[in-house]
């Protein structure tokens, strides 16, 4: 049997921030990753200031900032075109308020990657099930193979194993979905650093540049608009759909998602944990907790999602390093270590508990209102 001090469960954004979070304090961990390559569902995401202070504080901030333009301003406008809000803008320092980049989801992930010691991400690693073994866990994996560790955390996603052993209920449908789509110009674009959205008649559509060539475009809508669920495993229909809702927009930006190839087109049904599960459910109990999607699965109204991912990590990575940087006396050492586990989880559970609660509300309610 294999021993582990900590294994984290998904190799996401929330996975592998958590695991950069502990490498920097010094804490090796395994990080358990279910498919064979690194998990790069979506195409890219919007990060705002609080994710950056964390990517900061991760150490890779920086180095992702000299690849992706600070959006500057931030346009909305009614279908019609018809503009009724427009130009917030940042300040000219980029660690000054409201920072906001788009950033390729990949290159993100494969960014908090690199930083990690070789080895530290396992694919092809399925947990089935986990099971108490005194002070430590047993994590049972598809392959039959057994890993036993004084931590473990789940980030495993919408549909977490550990948030279901934590007694999580499941997310819930919001009503909505959302169509997301990737599109590279070669000879380059001639968008600004915009964040452009138009809204109406329980359509939501944006697009914003991740650089010079490539923007990154969504549509969120309500599942009463004559919705095909074949439409999810067929680009051409997501992209004719979409393209049928937008037709009163500039031409121009009806030609980013008209320019856009299929195999750049996703679709899916935009799921939440109810905030008052968050409030009132475990989502850290003894030596095991959820991050990221696991934890406070939000729609994407407020782009918060990916970002309190990686805050959670960091917070995470914090409050682990008081336990296990805190020696011990020997004669007591699996107790007392195990004690200032459960106390750092539950210590990071109160300070992130009230923050997923908000996160989730405020996102939906920004999008109901935007769908009506």
């Amino acid at each position: 049997m294999e021993i582990k001090e900590i294994v984290i469960v998904g190799a996401g954004i929330a996975g592998v921030a958590t695991s950069l979070g502990l490498h920097r304090l010094g804490i090796r961990s395994l990080v358990l990753e279910s498919s064979d390559k690194l998990r790069t569902t979506g195409f890219a995401l919007t990060l705002w200031t609080n994710a950056w202070r964390a990517l900061d504080a991760l150490g890779i901030g920086d180095s992702l900032r000299q690849h992706y333009p600070r959006i500057s301003k931030f346009q909305v406008m009614t279908a019609s075109s018809s503009q009724i809000s427009a130009d917030g803008e940042g300040k000219d320092s980029s660690s000054g308020n409201n920072e906001s980049r788009c950033v390729r989801r990949k290159e993100l992930l494969e960014s908090l990657q690199r930083e990690l010691p070789h080895g530290t991400i396992r694919y092809s690693s399925k947990v089935v099930s986990i099971e108490d073994s005194g002070h430590h866990k047993l994590l049972h994996l598809a392959d039959g193979s057994t890993i036993k560790t004084k931590v473990v955390i789940g980030c495993d996603g919408v549909n977490s194993v550990l948030a279901k052993w934590l007694g999580l209920e499941k997310p819930v449908n919001s009503g909505r979905s959302a169509i997301r789509g990737f599109v590279e110009f070669p000879d380059g674009h001639s968008f600004q650093p915009r964040f452009h959205v138009y809204f109406g008649e329980g359509v939501r559509y944006g697009f914003l540049p991740c650089d010079d060539k490539c923007l990154y475009w969504f549509c969120t809508f309500n599942l009463s608009l004559r919705y095909d669920k074949d439409m999810e495993e067929n680009p051409a229909k997501m992209k004719q759909f979409v393209l049928s809702k937008i037709t009163e927009v500039p031409q121009q930006a009806f030609a980013v998602v008209e320019m856009t190839e299929l195999n750049s087109i996703s679709c899916s049904q935009l799921k939440l944990r109810l905030p008052w599960n968050v409030l009132l459910g475990n989502i850290a109990k003894d030596n095991v907790c959820v991050a990221g999607d696991a934890l406070h699965p939000m729609t994407p109204d407020i782009g918060q999602g990916g970002c309190s991912a990686i805050e959670d990590g960091v917070v995470l990575a914090r409050c682990l390093g008081e336990a296990f940087l805190k020696k011990p006396r020997k004669e007591m050492r699996e107790e007392e270590e195990y004690e200032r586990i459960k106390k750092g989880l539950e210590k990071y559970a109160k300070e992130r508990r009230w923050r997923c609660f908000s996160l989730i509300s405020a996102a939906y309610v920004v999008g109901f209102i935007q769908g009506e």
